[in-house]
């Protein structure tokens, strides 16, 4: 496993003085570009390749979300490369190296230029090498859409929502549907499937359902056809 040291800084946390789900998200994605980095296969060289590993959809479990100051170990691991896509879990673990959270991801490999999926090569996956999966409740990869929705306001997408990919960053949709949510709600459990990729200047037509057991967020283009489906417990 791939791991970095860190303390939970004032600025990633919320008014209950502990770790935001986007810091939390934040972290993850951090780690996981770190070990691209120091393995030789990071955002540039792929960049010249036009190449470029691409988040299809995560699952994220909360333990607790760790307090300001707080000491954290943040770790990934690939666990498995198949066709077009690749398998990469996570771990958030506090000072005494108990478990605060976890996720598990799926990545696929995209050819930037064409816009389209493409099988990695063997220099793509073989220096992550595998490990077994985490001990965790894995949930279907598709998440199941509400029989319906509210509509809310339209809103544009700004430029700090924009990654080097030129599209919104992966924890941006994230930050977007959590406006949806009331202040007071608890998340034990995010899964998000992106679907396609928005881009400076699009709007967003967001639609939000609240069930017994989940809220779910669409995110969609002006034709209801989503960019993310975002699902909270």
């Amino acid at each position: 496993m791939y791991s970095f040291d860190s303390r939970v800084r004032y600025s990633e946390i919320g008014h209950r003085g502990t770790m935001t789900l986007p810091a939390l998200i934040n972290y993850f994605q951090d780690c996981s570009t770190f070990q691209s980095e120091d393995i030789g296969v990071g955002v540039e060289v792929l960049k010249k390749r036009k190449k470029a590993w691409i988040l299809s959809y995560w699952q994220v479990v909360i333990e607790r979300f760790p307090k300001v100051c707080e000491q954290i170990t943040v770790g990934t691991f690939a666990t498995g490369f198949k066709g077009l896509y690749g398998n990469r879990n996570f771990l958030m673990l506090d000072s005494e190296g108990k478990r605060a959270a976890c996720a598990n991801s799926v990545w696929v490999f995209m050819d930037t230029e064409k816009g389209r999926p493409v099988r990695p090569g063997d220099e793509d996956v073989l220096p992550y090498g595998t490990e077994p999966p985490l001990n965790m409740e894995y949930e279907d990869r598709k998440i199941r859409l509400p029989v319906s929705s509210e509509a809310l306001p339209s809103f544009s997408v700004r430029k700090y929502h924009i990654d080097t990919n030129n599209h919104v960053n992966n924890c941006q949709y994230v930050q977007m549907a959590l406006e949806m949510l009331p202040d007071d709600m608890d998340v034990h459990q995010l899964r998000v499937d992106y679907k396609q990729s928005a881009k400076y200047g699009d709007i967003i037509f967001p639609k939000v359902a609240f069930e017994t057991e989940r809220t779910i967020v669409e995110l969609c283009d002006g034709n209801e056809k989503p960019y993310a489906v975002i699902e909270f417990k």
